[in-house]
């Protein structure tokens, strides 16, 4: 280890972590200490990683077959001439350059959101004195001082606490702030339960606290975090993948089909230098030139369809990838649930009652769910209700507050869900504070397990009010009556209290108790002192609430062959009350739940077994995440992850799809995505899933569509050099039929609307290519047709009486107007043309009236004539021309309906 501190702090007392430190829990350390220190330690900032120089960057981003093909294309193109095709497609490759290098510039990003996470300023103490510091110059040994508000600025050991509690969900996936304390833990306490240490990059919700600064920049944990996202590869994606093998097969397909053509072309006699000139020809028209052009367009078209349905995409390819998921591995907090604390449940020892409403906001009321008991929409019919909001709502150091239109919390959530409901029933909590003002606190610690507040009584002169809030347990036993609904006191029945309150918890709800008593004195406020003789007054029960179309999403998934996992932080009884809200796979049964520490003794095989068994995974370590997706991975899934916090960065990564929340996330879980959720919505990702499946289908009825019409070409031409004649098509006219129709027409399949039943098919299998054995044959089928019909109109035009220029003229024409009819075709590849809309996508129609304006311009343009060496048609041509393109459409047809479905 760098500094050479054992970092075992929370197993020792806060004076051996002092002594050990060389520190002082009262003064801080002596001035003059620190810059020894700092040259020691250096600074408390994060390490930057080794970054490649921009060269070597370069150089990564062509080790791509898809880049090697266009490069290929690039020289044919140039040894023909053609300097203009050859610049279009070195654009192309350039563009493949930028866009890789701006991802690896992106990866780099989310390691320095990381560094400036702990970036802020921290009031220490230092020779006795208070003092503010950057945080990147605190050592180890400082003296921190923290109340609410604060960042942590390092991982710090608790030496003093007062009603300490800190948000750590961005750290850990814990749901509610934390407790903290200085009580000894054992050795093998993990992380999210160190009730005994700050980590920097956390928030103090509530009270104050100091500690030894233990562990600075690379050694906290965010450190151990920012080697694990170093330490990532993110996995290629399966578009990639198939992409990368498509192409390599596609590469050694055009050159040894040029080779042989050379070699036939030699062997009966032609000349070297004109066969190579035809082996060239062929490979130009076999290099499908509009592929690159046809993926990065129905990419970005999917970009769009998924931000308009709240999901932004921070790279292309991971578009295709979510159609190809076989497994989405989500977070609980946020995604699955609101992220909101909500009071759904008001207990008095008298009634009960159920509060609608979700949420931060003010809608929602309070009702008793039975007509035997009265309804009560308001608080003013029960006073035991009523002080039980009231204790819940004033016991209370937190606030809600509404900014642009959105409701937020400063503090502790669970407070502010106490906060919210007594709106709901009717207290205004402004009021009461006014006539009852506040004379001091006892703040919630882990031993005292409730908080207390003491208030002048505007009902006495002299007397004071004490309001108390806390554990079921605690408060039950500081109270010896409980008030009836009249507000009488009554004998204490904590049986049937804590009967209703078990009922409860076990659907996964937080119960938090409430009491009161009236002082007839001025209070003494007594830390030491326990309290005694309350009057009970009710719980309420509260949760982060399920969202409305979680259950639907999940349950869509599943119809979609997807498996559904929730990867959390949060304790595991709260996730299995959620997981079975959502309707995730049969959570309560053996080994479908499992928590971090059943998961931490498993082998390699063990774990992957696990990981593909059980549904809920809780108290996960990043280091866990990690190795789940990792597992996932290995079984042959294709993963996508949730996550929002600091803890998700390193599985947001590893996965093949990080998706990252937009509202709740940490800027470190967003530049490690690549999909962020503008509505932190599981429903969204649903959505996004389907509209990557939408894009795949795009993909393949491009690929199906566009390679017939390159295999037929290089087919004409090797039929021509076998035969010894002439060329039916000539090289020039070989590029105007690519450049044209690749963009006025299979461009146009990039906007095919969804297909119905998308989202009832399975998941692809990640190791199928790109090209299936169905797929080829339909391919070949194509090619056949469009050689045979290219071949035999081009006989006909030469014995019939037109001239060669002529024949070549129609040999062209039939070429774009087969791939016009087959366009028709690829529209689905499962059902019939007529049974689909035509103006479903218009774009196609646009696409066919301007390839139709360009053929004509073509074919009787005088200027169009010298330089394609073509000529005007009769119409007798034209009759000839369209009754072969339909025959073919025909036979596609009737492949289409014997044999079905082909993706």
């Amino acid at each position: 280890m760098k500094n050479g501190i054992q970092t075992a702090h929370h197993s020792l007392r806060a004076h051996e972590v002092v002594l050990l430190l060389e520190a002082d829990a009262f003064r801080g350390l002596k001035v003059d200490e620190i810059a020894g220190r700092r040259q020691a330690y250096g600074l408390n900032v994060l390490p930057r990683s080794a970054r490649s120089g921009i060269l070597r960057a370069t150089g990564r981003q062509f080790n791509n077959p898809l880049v090697y093909v266009l490069i290929a294309a690039a020289i044919v193109t140039l040894v023909l001439g053609e300097f203009v095709d050859t610049s279009v497609i070195l654009g192309v490759v350039i563009v493949n350059v930028v866009i890789g290098l701006i991802q690896e510039v992106r990866a780099e990003a989310a390691l320095e959101a990381l560094r400036s996470l702990v970036a802020t300023r921290s009031v220490v103490l230092r020779g006795g004195q208070r003092m503010e510091v950057a945080s990147e110059y605190l050592v180890p040994g400082d003296l921190v001082l923290l109340e609410a508000g604060d960042k942590v600025p390092a991982d710090i050991r608790l030496v003093r606490a007062s009603g300490l509690r800190v948000d750590e969900s961005a750290l850990t996936g814990e749901s509610e702030a934390v407790s903290k304390d200085e009580v000894v833990l054992p050795l093998t306490t993990p992380v999210a339960d160190r009730r005994n240490m700050l980590y920097g990059g956390t928030l103090v919700t509530t009270g104050n606290g100091s500690g030894i600064v233990v562990a600075i920049a690379g050694e906290t944990e965010l450190g151990a975090i920012q080697r694990l996202m170093g330490a990532v590869t993110p996995a290629p994606t399966p578009l990639t993948n198939k992409l990368a093998s498509f192409s390599m097969r596609l590469t050694v397909a055009i050159l040894a089909l040029a080779a042989l053509a050379f070699i036939i072309g030699v062997v009966r006699g032609q000349h070297p230098a004109g066969m190579f000139t035809a082996a060239v020809a062929l490979a130009v028209g076999a290099i499908p030139e509009g592929l690159p052009a046809a993926v990065s367009v129905t990419l970005a078209i999917g970009v769009r369809r998924m931000a308009r349905r709240r999901a932004v995409v921070r790279r292309l390819p991971v578009v295709e990838t979510l159609g190809s998921t076989t497994v989405i591995c989500s977070d609980k907090t946020g995604t699955f649930t609101e992220n909101q604390m909500t009071v759904t449940a008001l207990r008095t020892p008298s009634c009960h009652y159920e509060v609608t409403g979700t949420g931060y906001g003010p809608a929602g009321a309070i009702a008793a769910p039975s007509p035997v008991q009265p309804a009560v929409p308001a608080a003013a019919g029960d006073a035991a209700l009523r002080w039980c909001l009231v204790a819940g709502a004033v016991c209370n150091d937190s606030a809600v507050f509404q900014e642009d239109g959105q409701w937020h919390v400063r503090g502790d959530p669970t407070e502010a869900a106490m906060i919210v409901v007594s709106g709901k029933g009717g207290v205004d909590i402004q009021r009461f504070i006014s006539c009852n003002p506040r004379q001091g606190t006892l703040p919630f610690t882990h031993e005292r397990q409730y908080m207390a507040s003491f208030h002048k009584d505007a009902a006495s002169e002299t007397g004071s009010l004490l309001l108390v809030k806390g554990s079921l347990e605690r408060v039950l036993e500081l109270s010896s009556s409980h008030m009836g609904s009249d507000g009488s006191s009554m004998p204490l029945d904590g049986r049937t209290i804590s009967q209703a309150a078990e009922e409860l918890a076990g659907r996964g709800l937080r119960i938090l108790a409430t009491a009161m008593k009236r002082l007839p004195g001025a209070p003494e406020i007594d830390a030491t002192t326990p309290l005694e003789g309350l009057v009970f007054t009710g719980f309420q029960a509260m949760y982060d609430p399920p969202r409305a179309a979680a259950a639907g999403a999940v349950r869509s998934c599943r119809d979609a062959g997807i498996a559904v996992k929730m990867i959390t932080g949060d304790h595991l009884g709260t996730a299995i009350a959620i997981a079975e809200a959502v309707g995730l796979d049969s959570v309560t049964t053996p080994k479908r739940a499992l928590a971090g520490t059943d998961l931490e003794g498993m082998g390699e095989e063990e774990l992957a077994a696990a990981a593909d068994k059980a549904s809920v995974f809780a108290r996960v370590s990043p280091e866990l995440k990690l190795r789940l997706i990792d597992a996932l991975q290995n079984k042959g899934h294709v993963v996508a992850m949730t996550g929002d916090g600091v803890n998700d960065a390193p599985a947001l990564r590893q996965a093949n799809v990080g998706i990252a929340m937009g509202r709740s996330g940490t800027e470190v879980a967003k530049e490690a995505s690549d999909i962020v959720l503008t509505d932190d919505n599981f429903a969204t990702i649903e959505a996004a899933v389907e509209e990557g499946r939408n894009v795949f289908d795009n993909l393949v009825k491009f690929i199906t569509w566009t390679l017939p019409t390159n295999m037929g070409e290089g087919l004409v031409i090797l039929v021509a050099i076998v035969l010894g004649s002439t060329l039916p098509i000539l090289p020039t006219q070989i590029l105007w039929i690519n450049m044209t129709t690749a963009v006025a027409l299979g461009l146009m399949l990039a906007f095919e609307p969804k297909e119905p039943g998308l989202m009832s098919r399975p998941p692809r299998d990640p190791g199928q290519s790109l090209l299936t054995w169905t797929l080829m044959l339909r391919i070949l089928l194509v090619s056949v047709l469009l050689v045979g019909g290219t071949w035999w109109i081009f006989e006909f035009e030469t014995t019939h009486g037109s001239t060669l220029v002529e024949a070549r003229t129609s040999a062209v024409n039939l070429f774009v107007m087969v791939e016009l009819f087959y366009l028709f075709s690829c529209r689905s590849l499962t059902r019939s043309v007529w049974k689909l809309p035509l103006f479903s996508n218009h774009w196609l129609v646009v696409g066919v009236v301007i390839q139709a304006a360009g053929q004509a311009a073509l074919t009787y343009l005088p200027s169009m004539n010298d330089v394609f060496h073509t000529a005007p048609l009769s119409w007798e041509a034209w009759l000839r021309i369209l009754g072969v393109a339909l025959l073919a459409s025909l036979v596609v047809a009737l492949d289409k309906h014997f044999r079905g479905n082909i993706i």
